[in-house]
């Protein structure tokens, strides 16, 4: 019986890395329903961020250029995420975050004449 049982999956696999193959990656199959992202706010109990508090909004700049991430890569919510941008936008005003961390063209290397 459980000779059957491992041939049966086997085929279910090769199938499988058929379909994928063909890129088309599961047909008839529902979509597998993510756990939402939670948000560092609300798992600190944050009610409210300051422009002053640059350790937190530095959470939600970008690593190479300093754009603010998007709510479903941080799992903010909508109120959430019109605080945090509000909070980084007046504090790079107050010059206490960069408006841009690195040019594009910095990693290139200066001509030699």
């Amino acid at each position: 019986m459980s000779d059957n049982k491992d041939a049966m999956m086997d085929g279910a696999s090769e199938k499988a890395a058929v379909d994928m193959a063909d890129g088309r990656g599961g047909e008839g199959r529902g979509r597998k329903s993510r756990r939402r992202k939670v948000s560092f706010l609300t798992l600190n109990k944050i009610d409210t961020v300051d422009y002053k508090d640059v350790n937190v909004l530095r959470r939600y700049l970008s690593a190479d250029r300093g754009k603010i991430l998007a709510s479903r890569q941080t799992g903010n919510t909508a109120k959430q995420q019109r605080m945090i941008s509000q909070a980084i936008k007046r504090a790079r005003e107050m010059a206490l975050l960069p408006f841009v961390l690195s040019e594009p063209g910095d990693d290139r290397k200066p001509r030699q004449a």
